[in-house]
């Protein structure tokens, strides 16, 4: 017996002929390719756009859909998540900084990994709803910003000048203290997509790879940027199903590619797309140029509600263009249990091996990056 909890479909490695980009780039569904972003996500009579987009959109209120829940349109709002993310990968630490929504109420969400004692530190604070306020979109210096006597997140988005800022600090109940303050510039181009979780329930999320300069101060402690300090920026808005369960594992900084220190990054997330293939955003970034990549499927060592201090992870699609082992060193539990909704959600570091290709057949070892995960349950 594997000693692996599948979740999912077992990954098994199909055969192509062929060599470079005839090999891989048939695997890749045509609804994959990037189409030119319109004004707007929601279309005139209420039904939402679905596919893979070139740029940032203008107009994303995801209220004005129609009925994208079997409620009435009156309780979209109470419906939808909303939330603006940015991971930073220094060479001592991961930053992970939100702001959500959730309508019942606000989210800081702050976690910073020290990589040499595998501690995470955690900063979480709920607040009102109306005190979470997510940029409409991710141009024209929009803002997403969340206050409260504890501490703030501020995002400044100028995606469609391929610049974003963030800055925040904040205090816990056990007195640890965070400050920090990237400036980001885009690398290569983004994923945003519109995957649909029903027939007319989307996701949005667009990922951005991105370098950064700045600082992160963690009780008094300095972790400085470097020229591998890289970030990945998380925007999405969405209708989660009553019973959701969603895997994602990212990667960002640099690794050798062709004999020289390249930029690298990837997201893989395995959700609850009615048609994966077609719908995903699964995205290679090597230095200026990206990869699309196919679906992926999550294989666990272990149920991390009993997480002992290690687990594996085996991330791999059907094709050979994903072959990951994800060796988790630490875990960041979130547990909620309320009447109404149930979470269950660990945010993971540790380590990756094994490798990557590009649609043209390129092999991207991968030993030795830090990766972020996160392995999310809702039961709404």
């Amino acid at each position: 017996m594997s000693k692996y909890v599948i979740y999912g479909k077992i990954c098994s490695q199909k055969s192509f002929s062929g060599k470079g980009m005839e090999k891989f780039n048939k695997v890749i569904s045509e609804k994959r390719r990037p189409i030119e972003t319109p004004n707007s996500l929601i279309k005139d009579d209420g039904t939402a756009l679905f596919g893979t987009f070139d740029k940032e959109f203008v107009e994303m209120d995801l209220t004005k859909l129609d009925r994208p829940t079997m409620a009435p349109n009156i309780f979209n709002r109470f419906k939808l998540t909303l939330w603006e993310a940015c991971e930073v990968n220094l060479k001592d630490g991961i930053l992970l900084a939100a702001c959500s929504d959730m309508a019942l109420f606000g989210k800081i969400f702050i976690l910073f990994y020290d990589k040499k004692s595998r501690k995470i530190y955690t900063w979480d604070t709920n607040t009102r709803s109306k005190k979470a306020v997510i940029a409409d979109n991710l141009i024209n210096s929009s803002e997403t910003k969340c206050y409260t006597k504890k501490g703030h997140v501020h995002f400044v988005n100028n995606l469609d000048k391929g610049l974003a800022s963030i800055s925040g600090k904040h205090i816990n109940a056990n007195k640890d203290t965070i400050e920090f303050e990237f400036n980001m510039i885009r690398l290569s181009n983004p994923s945003i997509v519109s995957i649909p979780f029903g027939e007319n329930r989307p996701l949005y999320s667009q990922k951005d790879f991105l370098k950064a300069t700045g600082k992160i101060v963690v009780n008094g402690v300095e972790y400085l940027s470097d020229d591998t300090t890289t970030a990945l920026m998380d925007d999405h808005k969405g209708y989660y199903p009553r019973k959701a369960h969603y895997d994602w594992l990212a990667t960002m900084g640099k690794c050798e590619i062709n004999g020289k220190m390249e930029y690298l990054g990837f997201n893989l997330t395995d959700n609850q797309s009615i048609n994966p293939s077609d719908y995903n955003e699964n995205i290679l970034w090597f230095h200026d140029k990206y990869s699309l990549l196919p679906p992926v499927k999550f294989e666990k060592s272990t149920d991390l509600h009993n997480y002992d201090g290690y687990s594996e992870w085996i991330v791999k699609d059907e094709y050979d263009m994903v072959n990951l082992k994800y060796k988790i060193y630490a875990v960041n539990t979130m547990v909620i249990n309320l009447k109404i909704a149930k979470i269950d959600y660990f945010v993971n570091f540790g380590e990756i091996e094994g490798y990557l290709r590009d649609e043209e057949g390129n092999k991207y070892v991968v030993d030795g990056m830090v990766g972020i995960s996160e392995d999310k349950t809702l039961l709404l």
